[in-house]
């Protein structure tokens, strides 16, 4: 089983839905980790849409990438420029980079808002998909 870590900023809306989205297309193939230089906590709306999509993120926590240091996996992947500019070094054999948009940084009525995140989840699920086909 391959163990895979993504990291973002704070922990709380890419690298949560990039989580839960790697976990449910490798499924036993790989134990999956996000950790964030920060842990801002589980952002509701990105909750919200990954539940919306079935996916069941109740066990999910905000880490910082501390909770991980010392520890080898087989891939790291960043998704977000600043994590990828600022993360500490993961020893992996594949190391992946791809940012997607902020949704926290979302503007607009609840409803744009909340589009803004549904847009973002369907990138990083098709983004997952892709990555576990080619890499797992």
């Amino acid at each position: 089983m391959k163990s895979i870590l993504v990291l973002c900023t704070g922990n709380s809306c890419r690298s949560q839905m990039a989580e839960a989205y790697l976990r449910h297309f490798a499924g036993h193939r790989a134990a999956v980790y996000s950790a964030g230089l920060e842990a801002h906590g589980l952002n509701p709306r990105a909750m919200q849409v990954l539940q919306e999509d079935g996916l069941d993120v109740s066990g999910h926590r905000s880490e910082t990438v501390g909770a991980y240091a010392g520890r080898a996996f087989d891939l790291v992947v960043t998704v977000c420029d600043h994590a990828r500019e600022h993360c500490p070094y993961f020893p992996a054999p594949q190391v992946l980079h791809h940012s997607f948009p902020d949704p926290a940084r979302a503007t607009g009525t609840d409803a744009e808002v909340l589009e803004q995140f549904r847009a973002v989840r369907e990138a990083i699920k098709a983004w997952s998909r892709q990555l576990v086909a080619e890499h797992l």
